[in-house]
């Protein structure tokens, strides 16, 4: 199992144009690719980088635009990007939530991730290679424990 070195907090990202700027002020829950189509297509590459943070533990500056899609599994999702350049910063933001995603790639330094397992790899593209020791789930996990609890283990929570 890969170990993930974290910078120290807070870090900051945003979008490509910098209208929309945030700052995650303590440790992600998870970090994990999801390889659904949908993912691919927002993404316009192989998979999306998907990072649960705790709503509280983040600041952001800007107003994100957003729209609902249908996840794969069947519950409607918020999506959330900058209404000037375009870049999707967001899913599963909503109010009530206690967590929500922060697209991977929209960290200013984002060398230091490392997923702790990969989500809806029967859609994966195929040049796309996944470990033996990685987690892996053909769909949506029941639960996100595992990936959680991998997580932990990646950045010696535990």
């Amino acid at each position: 199992m890969q170990t993930v070195n974290v910078p120290p907090f807070p870090l900051s990202g945003g979008c490509q144009c910098g209208r929309i700027r945030y700052r995650l002020k303590a440790m992600p829950v998870v970090f994990y690719l999801c390889h659904c189509t949908h993912c691919q297509k927002q993404s316009s590459s192989a998979y999306g980088e998907s990072i649960r943070v705790r709503a509280a533990n983040i600041e952001i500056e800007g107003q994100p635009k957003g729209f609902h899609v249908q996840a794969g599994s069947g519950a409607q999702k918020v999506c959330e990007f900058c209404p000037d350049c375009g870049t999707r910063l967001f899913h599963g933001r909503r109010p009530e939530a206690e967590t929500f995603n922060i697209k991977g790639g929209t960290l200013d330094d984002a060398a230091w991730l490392r997923p702790a397992g990969h989500i809806w790899t029967r859609s994966r593209q195929a040049f796309v290679t996944i470990g033996a020791d990685e987690l892996s789930f053909d769909k949506g996990p029941a639960t996100y424990q595992p990936l959680i609890e991998r997580w932990r283990q990646m950045t010696g929570q535990t």
